[in-house]
């Protein structure tokens, strides 16, 4: 899978073109839709007319555009972006981190933890050590990706059950917003770890509400589901991207299993 190849520098018409094609869409359709016409929407991708910024916010919204991409947008037209774009760990999103630490620290003994756009981990909790212990060390090394270790042999697969079934609705959602935003990265990404996974989808009728896994401990196997949750409102590129994934007992026996490991330090690192 790829995405149509974008090359630097762009114009802000290159890029209005670029993201109406790429949501296949013509002129007339996205001239009606944003309800302007469509001699200047084509004076707008051909450099003829200097757009606005507001008619680039305009635009945006209409293509649908992801947030990285609006700033990219007014950037080029020569205006300030729109959002907020900053590193994770940089002062201006100290009080975020510090909430989404606090987050973590409550779900504890659950394993929970924090990945950002191309599903590398950024923050967990303690207990989330139990998803990697005992998996192959190449695949621990920075960025550790959540993705690559939930179906890789030498990964999650190697300590539990279940775990290219846990990830396959995952990602084929990711293999949509790559595609939808033109993501080249995320593509890769999937593609890789689309090899790891078993030729032929399992076949049997489902038989519970969600999928589990078994993972397994030092006091046995403990039946785990997941998760996943975005911020509701983001205005910072960075949190845009941020998921919370967090692992729950699937029933009373795992989650007893998971205090004990809590409270016997069997969660640690």
């Amino acid at each position: 899978m790829t995405v149509e190849a974008r090359v630097e520098p762009q114009t802000v018409g290159e890029l209005i073109r670029f993201w109406r094609l790429h949501r296949r869409l013509s002129q007339l359709e996205l001239a009606l839709d944003a309800e302007m016409s469509t001699k200047h929407l084509s004076f707008v991708e051909t450099g003829r007319a200097q757009p606005s910024r507001q008619l680039l916010i305009h635009l945006s919204n209409h293509l649908d555009l992801p947030m990285s991409e609006r700033n990219h947008v007014l950037l080029a037209g020569g205006f300030a972006p729109m959002y907020l774009d900053e590193p994770y760990d940089s002062e201006a999103m100290r009080l975020l981190r510090e909430s989404l630490g606090r987050l973590l620290d409550a779900h504890m003994p659950n394993p929970a933890l924090i990945v950002d756009g191309l599903w590398n981990l950024v923050d967990a909790n303690d207990a989330a050590s139990l998803l990697w212990r005992g998996v192959d060390p190449e695949l621990l090394k920075p960025p550790l990706n959540m993705l690559r270790l939930s179906v890789h042999p030498g990964g999650l697969p190697s300590v539990s059950s279940m775990t290219a079934a846990c990830s396959l609705p995952l990602i084929q959602r990711l293999r949509r917003t790559g595609r939808d935003n033109a993501d080249q990265a995320l593509v890769e990404l999937i593609d890789e770890v689309e090899s790891y996974l078993p030729d032929k989808a399992p076949t049997v009728a489902a038989q519970q509400p969600m999928v589990t896994l078994e993972l397994r401990t030092p006091l046995g196997p403990v039946r785990l589901f997941t998760l996943i949750a975005t911020i509701g409102a983001p205005l910072e590129v960075t949190a845009a991207s941020l998921a919370i994934e967090t692992f729950l007992p699937a029933d009373g026996e795992s989650a007893d299993r998971l205090r004990e490991l809590a409270s016997n330090d069997e969660c640690r690192p």
